[in-house]
């Protein structure tokens, strides 16, 4: 940043002191400062490319932080961070101990709502525009930001359906660049394509509908037209929408040309824009192992289905949406939809797998409850990115699925400690469950070289007995058994130590259990979720309800927030990795 523009500017403020043309060529410099960055230390980088324009437009013409800006979901917040007191503290993005990757307001007075899930922006912004009319701030501004994908989702709508009416000071931006992760789908999308197409429907459309005052669609890569619609918009008072156009990826030529892969592309060459390929490895992400097999079975059961939102190649769709696109459905980001929609498809003898991150199946809980277990119909929801996700952080971590998910009548929740055990559960739930089940899986790689094996029933509510031992018992569930083997070897008094994958988290197996509390003294609970109401609360009421008095020792997370670094870094934290569990071993063969 030497001699730049960009190096002399730490806040707003000093924004606000360039001309109009000086902030063309600071537009450049933080394309090239994100872009230099994201390259080595990775993160989410088209969306950020894509507004450099917008942010550097907002910034200079309202008077933040006392002028509000809500930025949906947050990929599309590094330049707002750079610009705004973080420029020297960006390279710690996402890093253990460094700045968040999304808007956090324990962060930084700049960011007025902390985000990470789609679709929150207007309802947030609506709620502080309200909130300025009763103190009576007439003055003070409240921006949305927010993209085609995630206004389409039920919650934005239901927040225009609000702001309409309301005489909120209220700016809403839709930054159209046609695509979220994978491109835009729906109605929406399409009706947005048509006006940009067809710019003299503007005074027609559905916002102008909604009492908005509409403008746009401009582009959102001219500084002079954003700076211009912005400075009269703000002299307008009620709700407003301006609508601008964008290209996600905008200044890395790789980036545009391949939105998908370069949304968070990993580490690139920041001159050329390739990216560096990483160590090819022996294992499968569990995603893949996931997509692969439902493939496998689709070819073998024609009423398997397969729904998600907005997801398609996070949860690795791609391959069912290829080999059978009449049965695949992305129904954008809409779980709520989601999830009743596979309800339906379950009344009508269809096999509905749905798809959903862990951390996002938590937007639809009402819909699991409801629509699925009240009526006991055998859905099958597939929970990617469960446990600890790394650095996308607290937001993101999949951690309370298990708490949430076993109180629920009906619902089975089933947790694989490998790839075979994944492919077998995918397997037996499409053989005719007559009730739903909840499958958790990590992201990232598995543990097996060779996963593709003949398929095997699983029987229901069954655990399994890894290895025997004397005294200690360790109950694990999910992939973290793999963290326990590799304590147990570490350990010297491994043949006084029994290992079991429960495997269910509901029903679990009373008969295997009843044979260990009975033939050990002290037991250990390991999973990657909270310990408050998940599988180890589930231990200890067997417990209690069979008056055991064993010692019960429970491992997992606790009760807090799980803030972004690795996943490695975090198990450490949480005493999950293989260390800590030994070392919780040995403490407890000691007494």
């Amino acid at each position: 940043m030497v001699n730049s523009l960009l190096e002399n500017i730490n806040n707003p403020t000093d924004l606000r002191k360039l001309t109009p043309q000086q902030l063309k060529v600071l537009a450049k410099e933080l394309r090239k400062y994100i872009i230099t960055v994201i390259a080595t230390k990775e993160g989410h980088l088209g969306a950020s490319l894509g507004v450099v324009e917008l942010t550097i437009a907002l910034h200079y013409i309202f008077d933040t932080p006392n002028d509000l800006l809500v930025w949906d979901v947050g990929h599309q917040a590094y330049a707002h961070k750079i610009l705004t007191e973080r420029k020297n503290q960006f390279y710690t993005n996402r890093q253990l101990g460094g700045i968040s990757g999304f808007p956090k307001r324990s962060e930084s007075i700049y960011d007025a709502f902390g985000v990470g899930h789609s679709s929150t922006s207007i309802s947030a912004a609506l709620g502080m525009a309200i909130a300025s009319n009763l103190k009576g701030d007439t003055k003070k501004q409240h921006i949305a930001i927010i993209g085609d994908a995630s206004i389409a989702s039920g919650m934005a709508f239901e927040a225009l359906n609000h702001a309409g009416v309301s005489k909120a000071n209220l700016l809403i931006i839709l930054n159209d660049n046609a695509i979220g992760i994978d491109p835009s789908v729906g109605a929406l999308k399409q009706y947005l394509t048509k006006v940009k197409k067809d710019k003299k429907s503007v005074n027609n459309n559905i916002i102008s509908a909604l009492n908005f005052d509409y403008s746009g669609p401009i582009d959102g890569h001219d500084i002079d037209k954003l700076l211009s619609e912005l400075n009269r918009l703000k002299n307008i008072t009620g709700p407003k929408f301006l609508h601008i156009i964008t290209t996600k990826g905008k200044g890395l030529r790789q980036a545009e040309e391949n939105q998908v892969v370069y949304h968070a592309p990993g580490k690139f060459n920041p001159k050329t824009g390739d990216i560096i390929p990483k160590t090819i490895s022996n294992y499968t992400k569990y995603q893949d192992v996931f997509g692969k097999t439902l493939v496998e079975l689709a070819k073998q059961n024609d009423k398997i289905t397969a729904i998600t939102p907005a997801m398609l190649s996070g949860s690795s769709l791609t391959y069912m949406m290829d080999a059978f696109p009449n049965r695949t459905f992305d129904v954008g980001i809409a779980e709520q939809h989601a999830v009743t929609l596979a309800a339906g498809m379950a009344t009508q003898g269809l096999i509905p797998f749905c798809t959903i991150y862990s951390t996002f199946i938590q937007r639809a809980y009402d819909q699991i409850i409801h629509d699925v277990a009240l009526q006991n119909l055998p859905v099958v929801f597939c929970l990617d990115r469960a446990g600890l996700v790394g650095q996308d952080g607290a937001t993101h971590h999949g951690v309370f699925d298990l708490a949430f998910l076993r109180c629920i009548p009906n619902l089975i929740v089933f947790a694989p400690r490998n790839e075979i055990a994944l492919r077998n559960i995918l397997y037996t739930a499409q053989l005719g469950l007559q009730q739903p089940i909840a499958i958790r899986y990590p992201r990232g790689k598995g543990v097996l070289s060779n996963w593709q094996l003949p398929f095997n029933k699983i029987e229901i509510g069954k655990g399994i007995c890894l290895q025997k031992g004397k005294k200690l018992a360790i109950l694990s569930i999910g992939t973290i058994a793999n963290n326990v083997t590799e304590a147990i070897e570490q350990s010297n008094k491994s043949v006084e130590i029994g290992h079991y994958d429960m495997q269910f988290v509901k029903p679990l197996d009373t008969k295997l259990l009843t044979h260990i509390f009975k033939n050990y003294s002290t037991l250990i609970t390991i999973e990657d979720g909270v310990t408050k109401g998940g599988f180890g609360s589930a231990i200890l009421e067997f417990a209690a309800k069979n008056n055991y008095k064993n010692k019960i020792e429970l491992m997992g997370i606790r009760d807090t927030f799980i803030e972004q670094g690795t996943v490695e870094e975090l198990q450490k934290i949480c005493q999950l990795d293989a260390a800590s569990i030994k070392n919780k071993i040995d403490e407890l063969l000691l007494l």
